[in-house]
């Protein structure tokens, strides 16, 4: 399966060690899944690492910007960026994700709620939108 995974959600991964991603980080690191990304994503979880709240945290988690960009270049696989969607964003910094999901039909996960709006649209592309990454569970099947 392919994902494109939104800035937030990666500092969720790494910076925060947010519960609710942690079987997306468990997927990634046993490759089940491949992260789809692309330079300038790659640009935009850089510069926000050193966001004052983001760097607070990172120093209070004794993590350099460097450990997080090289779980980054060991985990995404790079892309070129892709044509605009037809589904516009609001958030303009937020349209490259949608781009990229849509042209390689790749599961989005994203908390942002301009990106979360558009989940009707972009499922007509085939592209699911989620907040939290999940795998299936078979134990949820009843059994006969």
């Amino acid at each position: 399966m392919q994902l494109v995974i939104d800035t937030n959600v990666v500092l969720d991964l790494w910076v925060y060690q947010d519960p609710h991603a942690q079987e997306l980080w468990q997927a990634l690191q046993a490759q089940q899944v491949t992260w789809l990304a692309t330079a300038s994503m790659r640009e935009e979880l850089l510069r926000v690492l050193d966001y004052p709240h983001i760097l607070k945290r990172r120093e209070f988690s004794n993590q350099t910007a460097q450990d997080v960009m090289a779980l980054f270049d060991q985990y995404a696989h790079i892309k070129e960026d892709a044509q605009r969607a037809p589904y516009i964003c609001k958030d303009a910094d937020d349209q490259k994700f949608i781009d990229l999901s849509v042209v390689h039909t790749a599961q989005l996960i994203s908390k942002d709620k301009q990106v979360l709006r558009l989940t009707n649209r972009l499922s007509r592309l085939g592209v699911s939108v989620k907040k939290v990454w999940q795998t299936v569970s078979t134990s949820s099947v009843p059994s006969h």
